[in-house]
């Protein structure tokens, strides 16, 4: 058991009249003691007065987490008028008081009656007072004292973690800082050494150590390799009491983690690789991947591929697959096995980001070799062009020769070709080609103005495999040849005034021409030799590409003659020369002293009617009136004359209108007309359906009356037939009557009217013949026919 240290606390009273010191018991718990004296003076009456002080004393230290039975002393209090007859009653007041401290009202001693904790309250303040137990007023004024709870060593050091995780390069020096851990300790750093925390390592040695009085941790051993060993665990233990024995620990984990650094070069794992390529591997597609090992990761295992040398420096390329690491080889240009058919190349793989501090490991590279087998395969014809410009000129005679296109069998068995048109490109079929020796040729006529370009498309196909083909591009030009003559650039047509002048300008002519002329068009104009001569006007070519109309004499009459047509002759200067006649209409007008026209016999085309707009507008709209007023009485007439669907009781179809006509019986002869079903010949095959139009009318068709006793399956099937074959058959439901009995049937009536007469004929036994479903019908009839005879 500790020893436990209790002061002694003694008060003294001092009375005005008398003073006195009355000491206290003594006890002790092993702490040396010091008693602890409060000298309270008074003055007597006769000497001096002095004022009235009241008690003292110093703070009391209490040992926490006392383990023993009875409640642990704590002091005394003791007043000077304290008499010792129990006329006085202490009591305590503040923190715990009653509760965690109690005390002697009588003797004044106070004690602690539960365990304590400084580590949850290491000071508690309290009040003390001496009051008269009759009387109830204090003796003595309120006093406060301070308990101190002393220290002792039952907290062990916790970290700030459970679980600590740091990191670091491998490869790194020896003392490379790693983490610091941090443990503290809830006990009094002030007393003693019980909150006095030393580190030390229980787990992780030799790669690493720490420092005791900081918590450091650094690496013990040189040249961690990360490829080798990347995770360890290093158990810390912190204890107090400077590390002495018996002092409480705590430990914690730090995980540590070596991080990586380029110090492994890329390695191929053999160092040859062969792939296989066909012939018709078209360019950019992969050919095979190879791939060099690197220890390390991340940024650090990223590898640069490149060819450096080989045959196939310029025919094959090598790219780099960011997700795997590998080397595509790829095909740069298009491979021929007959020109060659083995590639050798020398690749490199290249670390792309090089830590220098790990050169002296070696150069951060490595080289392979890569031969690649080209394979023959059936290739397509290859034209010896990628295309073809032809030109033809536009005049050349159909089946003429306008160029050649070739292609050969790039294979060493060379197939033989034959050659044929695309003709989704040639949808006129203007063009032809030779299937033997690929001339093209035209197959109808060409014409420059109406298309320049004719681009087409040859197909070049193996005559054994028609499958391998190829095509190419063939452009033809039309060149232009002087095969349109000039023509006028506008339709011309202008007056003269009756009181024009002689040599008078009164029109301007221009030309224009379809074909093209390297130097530029020049027209030439001239009368026609008809008119030369007898013309009432003159041309005038202007060597300008235009001409003038003058006229040739002073005065015109229109009532003489009030149109002129002038025969005017275009030709141009290219070869073949070509030439046309236009017309250019002239018409006499009447015109003011200025030249004005004011009428003539083209007034009608020439000047704007005397209507105005508003009239013109107004016209138009009552004819849009009429018209709609045209149109409903015609719809409203039509509407009128329409037929119901059934006008007469002779149609056939009045029974599939009446649905609700439920029928008198055989006398009801209103509902419809069954003379129709007795008679077929009074049938009117003519009608026609009057709720519609019919599309087409085809002519009647008149259906031949069945002969006498002809049989109904063969009347039925007649008529079938006939309705089944006949064109003018309507497309709707219809009543075709197929149950004509007859005239003079073998089966006779069935009527049991008529049996009525005839019933004493009769002759029943046979129905004793027709088996048991019979027998009592056979027994009625058997049985009348006895009571007749009886």
């Amino acid at each position: 058991m500790r020893p436990y240290h209790c002061f002694w606390l003694l008060f003294w009273a001092g009375q005005p009249h008398q003073s006195f010191l009355t000491p206290l018991s003594k006890r002790t718990s092993g702490f040396p003691e010091k008693e602890k004296v409060l000298v309270l003076s008074g003055n007597s009456r006769q000497d001096f007065h002095r004022s009235k002080r009241s008690w003292m004393w110093n703070q009391f230290f209490l040992l926490e987490e006392y383990t023993g039975t009875d409640y642990q002393y704590v002091g005394k209090l003791h007043s000077d008028q304290d008499k010792g007859d129990g006329s006085l009653k202490y009591i305590l007041s503040g923190d715990g008081a009653g509760d965690l401290f109690i005390i002697n009202e009588n003797t004044g001693d106070i004690q602690a009656t539960k365990r304590l904790d400084r580590e949850e309250k290491p000071v508690y303040i309290l009040r003390a007072q001496a009051i008269n137990r009759r009387t109830g007023r204090p003796v003595e004024p309120e006093s406060e004292f301070i308990i101190k709870i002393h220290d002792i060593n039952d907290n062990e050091p916790m970290f700030t973690k459970d679980v600590y995780n740091a990191s670091i390069p491998e490869m790194s020096d020896v003392g490379t800082f790693v983490v610091q851990v941090t443990a503290t300790d809830a006990d009094d750093p002030t007393y003693g050494n019980s909150a006095k925390v030393v580190y030390s390592i229980l787990q992780g040695q030799p790669y690493f150590s720490v420092e005791s009085e900081t918590g450091i941790i650094k690496t013990a051993l040189l040249n961690m390799d990360r490829e080798n060993r990347e995770q360890y665990q290093v158990v810390i233990q912190a204890k107090d009491m400077g590390g002495q024995m018996g002092g409480l620990s705590g430990t914690t984990t730090v995980n540590i983690t070596l991080t990586d650094v380029n110090d492994n070069p890329p390695r191929f794992p053999q160092s040859t690789y062969q792939f296989k390529a066909p012939e018709s591997t078209p360019p950019d597609s992969p050919v095979g991947r190879i791939k060099a090992n690197d220890a390390d990761v991340d940024e650090n295992a990223e590898i640069e591929y490149s060819i450096t040398e080989g045959d196939g420096y310029d025919m094959f390329g090598i790219a780099t697959d960011k997700d795997t690491q590998e080397g595509i080889i790829t095909v740069k240009k298009a491979l021929d096995f007959e020109n060659k058919n083995l590639y050798i190349l020398k690749v490199e793989a290249t670390n792309t980001h090089v830590d220098p501090r790990f050169l002296y490991l070696g150069p951060f590279k490595d080289s392979a070799t890569v031969r690649i087998q080209v394979e023959d395969v059936d290739e397509p014809p290859v034209f010896s062009r990628p295309a073809y410009i032809m030109e033809v000129k536009e005049d050349v005679p159909i089946n003429s020769v306008i160029g050649t296109v070739t292609a050969q069998d790039p294979d060493a068995a060379k197939n033989p070709v034959k050659y044929s048109v695309d003709r989704h490109t040639d949808m006129d079929r203007v063009f032809n080609i030779n299937s033997g020796n690929g001339s093209i040729f035209t197959s109808k006529p060409l014409d420059r103005e109406t298309l320049l370009w004719h681009n087409i498309t040859v197909i070049a196909a193996e005559i054994n495999n028609p499958k391998q083909s190829s095509r190419v591009p063939v452009f033809i030009k039309v060149l232009d040849v002087n095969d349109n003559a000039p023509e006028f650039a506008m339709f011309y047509e202008t007056f003269v005034c009756e009181n024009a002048k002689a040599e008078q300008l009164i029109q301007t002519l221009s030309a224009v021409d379809k074909d093209d002329s390297y130097s530029g068009h020049q027209f030439s104009f001239s009368l026609a030799p008809e008119a030369a001569s007898s013309s009432n006007f003159t041309l005038q070519d202007n060597r300008d590409n235009t001409a003038g109309i003058f006229t040739r004499r002073t005065r015109y009459n229109r009532h003489e003659m009030s149109t002129y047509f002038l025969p005017v002759v275009i030709s141009d200067n290219d070869y073949p020369i070509q030439s046309s006649t236009e017309t250019v209409t002239i018409r006499v007008c009447a015109c003011d002293h200025r030249g004005k026209m004011l009428s003539c016999n083209a007034e009608a085309l020439i000047h704007p009617t005397g209507l105005s707009t508003g009239a013109l507008i107004a016209i138009l709209l009552c004819i849009i009136i009429l018209l709609v007023t045209v149109v409903l009485f015609a719809a409203l007439r039509r509407q009128r004359k329409k037929e119901p669907l059934i006008i007469s009781k002779e149609d056939i179809r009045d029974n599939i209108v009446s649905y609700n006509d439920e029928g008198g019986g055989e006398e009801d002869t209103q509902a419809f007309d069954i003379g129709t079903l007795r008679n077929p010949e009074a049938i009117d095959d003519n009608k026609l359906r009057r709720d519609i139009v019919p599309e087409t009318l085809f002519m009647p068709r008149r259906t031949a009356a069945a002969r006498d006793n002809t049989d109904v399956r063969d009347f039925i099937n007649q008529r079938l037939k006939e309705n089944d074959t006949d064109p003018a058959a309507p497309p709707y439901d219809s009543l075709a009557t197929y149950a004509y009995e007859g005239n003079g049937s073998v089966a006779e009536s069935l009527s049991s009217l008529e049996s009525v007469t005839t019933d004493g004929d009769q002759d029943y036994d046979y129905l004793s013949d027709w088996g048991p479903r019979f027998k009592k019908l056979a027994d009625m009839y058997g049985a009348m026919d006895s009571d007749r005879d009886s």
